[in-house]
């Protein structure tokens, strides 16, 4: 008996399209059956995943300028100037030298497809939780992150992060002290925000 027959290997195709059409639908057909929920957005904070992509928060104290984040992304959404070479100490985790004169991404053409994360080598770009980029023209997507720096903001503060707190749902202003506070920065300058402080200005200003 041939085991490699026609009709054996036809009906073999057959179950093998129809097993992995399952496994792929398997999540989708749980999602499909369960039960639908609706936030109370803005009064309820939006549901993120561990793993969500939102808008970049920057450590420009220890950005060294190298450029392979520039270099990595898809886009050429990310500028970079410098006035010379930096370079981590890494006992304080701070970077040297030459001073940043410009870092910004435009979130007009901006994926936030991560890419420039993973190849930063002192680990200063990252995605972080904000959800909301809207603004009044297209100049206002080109976030300058040397000048949050200035103001000691890692991350644009969005429209409804720029009200007062009274104005704000309890989700928000604890989100927005979150930024304030440089809570998801975890490194050897955790838990003394003036010193951060400092040091990004140091990597700006060069009577700092």
């Amino acid at each position: 008996m041939n085991i490699n027959s026609p009709a054996r290997d036809y009906f073999y195709n057959i179950w093998r399209t129809v097993y992995s059409i399952l496994v792929g639908m398997r999540i989708t057909l749980k999602y499909c059956f369960a039960k639908t929920v609706t936030l109370q957005y803005p009064d309820v904070a939006p549901a993120l995943q561990p793993r969500y992509r939102g808008i970049h928060f920057f450590e420009i104290e220890k950005c060294i300028a190298c450029d392979l984040c520039a270099k990595a992304c898809p886009v050429d959404c990310i500028y970079i100037e410098k006035t010379g070479p930096r370079k981590i100490d890494k006992e304080t985790n701070v970077a040297a030298g030459g001073l940043m004169t410009r870092y910004a991404i435009d979130y007009a053409k901006c994926m936030f497809c991560a890419l420039c994360v993973d190849p930063c080598p002192t680990d200063c770009i990252h995605m972080g939780n904000l959800h909301d980029m809207s603004g009044y023209d297209r100049e206002s997507m080109i976030v300058e992150f040397t000048d949050l720096a200035k103001k000691g903001l890692q991350t644009p503060q969005p429209l409804w992060m720029q009200k007062d707190d009274d104005r704000l749902p309890d989700w928000a202003k604890t989100r927005k002290r979150e930024w304030i506070d440089f809570v998801h920065s975890q490194d050897k300058l955790s838990n003394d925000n003036k010193r951060r402080r400092q040091e990004m200005v140091k990597a700006l200003d060069p009577k700092a």
